[in-house]
């Protein structure tokens, strides 16, 4: 972490009167390994490291990388990035992050383990887990991929401003996508487990799953096409989540492509529904201390009781709507800030998945689906996807069933939210997932 904080410094130390100078320098090394019938099919180790530098001058923005950390090439970045901001249109609320006085959070997110654990026992993980998966039900055919991958990723920021701050997460990942068949018919089920470090990897769990998720959909037909109630599992709930937290980006707002634009303080939501944003939470994958300007990364109540209390806000569009940075700004040495959700998550409820199901007398759940970003409008919120589920009869999971389609539009779907499990499982994406039951839904099947 050092060499990356002098890399930076050196860069600030080069500027001129007038002007401001971010520096982010970033530095990550992953592996990815996937077997195939107790026989490795692809094992990749990557390492990537660079320097982003931001200059504004005159109310200009000047953006440049480089894909390395050479010292000859880091005067050359800044001279481009000089030459950029001659080019760029004015905009008054360009300009670096200021320190705001929010503390920064001491995050568990970084183990020593992982550099120490040999990659023959990575090896040996995701072939532990294929083996698991296999032999959890006697209906497993085959798996499509029994796959190990980790990372590491180091990152530093240094402004004109007085930011001087540096982070450093690890993570790591088993997932299984299994075949289950049955007098011929073949259905798929796959799932994860994720951690900090190899030893916080749960195989027999994710085998469990797999499996489970793989055969109950065995004997699958299509519904008949109805408007009824569906119930959506955490995995799919986190999907939907993320949707809706992009929409929740000032920057989305600002360019007029969000659905929630100019409804701060109206009820869009059910009042069972309170989102946050938190990064740092350190259960999330994607947890971290601080946001890509170099501001400490806070807890952002987006809805409260189904208001909408806030958007997620980076400097520029801080500025730009008159308000405070919410420590949203997401981005790598290759890019400019932008805006974005971190770690979403509906509050969980008290009711169990159980007691979800036992208050749905006709409806559906859903494990899968499929085709969802192509398929949501994010101006309108109208949505049409592809699902796989079981369906629920008399508050019983029922039979499974197939090939069909939900449909409604995110704010319909979001004030018909009429139940919130006690289940809130962290996913490797950017929201975490929750038991949430959906009424008056359009089900197309047959």
């Amino acid at each position: 972490m050092a060499e990356l904080l002098d890399i930076a410094d050196r860069v600030c130390s080069w500027a001129r009167d007038g002007e401001q100078i971010e520096v982010m320098v970033g530095r990550s090394r992953d592996i990815e390994i996937r077997v195939y019938d107790g026989e490795i099919e692809k094992l990749s180790s990557a390492e990537s490291a660079g320097v982003g530098v931001r200059v504004i001058r005159d109310q200009r923005q000047g953006f440049a990388y480089a894909g390395t950390l050479d010292v000859d090439v880091l005067e050359e970045v800044l001279a481009d990035a000089r030459d950029n901001a001659g080019f760029g249109d004015p905009d008054e609320a360009y300009g670096l992050a200021e320190p705001d006085g929010v503390p920064y959070a001491e995050l568990d997110v970084y183990r020593e383990e992982l550099a120490a654990f040999p990659t023959e026992r990575k090896i040996e993980l995701a072939m532990e887990l294929e083996r698991a998966v296999r032999a959890a039900d006697p209906r497993i055919s085959g798996l499509e991929a029994s796959d190990y991958e980790d990372g590491q990723a180091e990152v530093a920021i240094v402004t004109t401003a007085g930011l001087r701050i540096t982070s450093r997460e690890t993570y790591a990942s088993i997932v299984a996508s299994a075949l289950a068949d049955d007098a011929g018919e073949t259905q798929i089920g796959w799932w994860y487990s994720i951690g900090r470090e190899p030893g916080e990897l749960d195989v027999a769990a994710c085998a469990e799953e797999t499996a489970r998720r793989a055969t109950r959909l065995l004997g699958a037909g299509k519904p008949a096409s109805k408007r009824c109630t569906v119930v959506l599992d955490p995995y799919v709930t986190s999907q939907f989540l993320g949707i809706v937290g992009y929409a929740l980006s000032a920057e989305e707002v600002l360019k007029s492509r969000s659905l929630f634009a100019d409804r701060l303080g109206d009820l869009v939501a059910s009042p069972l529904v309170t989102l946050v944003d938190d990064p740092r939470d350190a259960r999330a994958l994607t947890a971290t201390a601080i946001d890509g300007e170099g501001l400490a990364t806070r807890r952002t109540e987006l809805l409260a009781g189904g208001v909408l209390q806030a958007f997620l806000h980076n400097t520029y569009t801080a500025r730009r709507m008159g308000t405070s940075s919410t420590g949203s700004a997401v981005r790598s040495f290759s890019t400019t800030p932008k805006v974005g959700p971190r770690a979403l998550a509906i509050a969980p409820g008290t009711t169990s998945p159980a007691e979800l199901f036992a208050g749905v007398d006709d409806g559906f759940y859903v494990q899968e689906v499929s085709g969802l970003h192509s398929g949501v409008n994010p101006i309108s919120g109208d949505f049409s996807t592809g699902a796989d589920g079981l369906r629920i009869t008399g508050g019983a999971l029922g039979e499974p069933v197939r090939e069909f389609t939900i449909a409604s539009t995110l704010q319909r779907m979001l004030l018909d939210v009429r139940g919130v499990g006690n289940d809130l499982t962290w996913l490797p994406g950017n929201a975490a997932g929750v038991t949430l039951v959906v009424g008056d839904v359009t089900v197309s099947g047959t």
